[in-house]
């Protein structure tokens, strides 16, 4: 596989914030984002999107994010998705994300067609984790966070193989979510979700 080209940053002056999420397909659990602001000079290799990578990378990579770069990270809570669409749960998660940086960004460059409605110079860039090394290193740690984060929930509700699946609709948690029946944690608003619940 080609590595990732990662150009369009240094068009942009500093500090620059990349921003993604992980977490919008999933029956489960919540949407999550992270921003990063890197050190041009000083940042972990390897980086690229977070769905190229084994996850032992992604953890090693993550562990050093937090060493050497500037991070936040933002949630939006499943009651959210449901009450204000998978969309807008992704853009307040985004949001939260960069505020919990602590610094304001001289740009946002944010990872799809576009950008939550804030005043914040940014840019939406399409595949943005294959051009921008911030946005791949911001998919790295919110991939691995809501990772992290379903599997605890695993531990609470056992038998859907969030541990495996972190809530994605894969075979096996959609055949659990037949026998066991939804949990709190699983979204209402999804079309599996949903008419599994109106038929209990």
């Amino acid at each position: 596989m080609a590595r990732p080209c990662f150009k369009l940053e240094k068009v942009h002056p500093d500090p620059v914030a990349g921003v993604d999420e992980a977490g919008c397909a999933p029956l489960a659990g919540p949407v999550v984002a992270a921003a990063v602001i890197l050190d041009r000079e000083k940042f972990p290799r390897g980086i690229d999107d977070s769905k190229a990578l084994p996850a032992a990378v992604r953890e090693a990579i993550c562990t050093r994010l937090y060493k050497v770069a500037v991070v936040g990270v933002g949630m939006a809570s499943v009651e959210e998705i449901d009450s204000i669409n998978i969309y807008w749960a992704r853009m307040l998660a985004m949001t939260r994300a960069v505020d919990a940086l602590g610094i304001d960004p001289a740009m946002v460059l944010v990872d799809g067609n576009r950008c939550p409605r804030w005043e914040r110079p940014s840019v939406a860039i399409v595949g943005g984790d294959a051009k921008c090394r911030s946005i791949a290193a911001a998919s790295i740690v919110a991939k691995v966070t809501r990772d992290r984060i379903m599997t605890e929930h695993a531990r609470q509700w056992p038998g859907y193989g969030w541990e495996r699946n972190v809530g994605y609709p894969t075979p096996e948690h959609q055949r659990a979510l037949r026998e066991l029946g939804p949990t709190p944690l699983h979204r209402r608003s999804f079309a599996p979700v949903r008419q599994l619940s109106l038929q209990l």
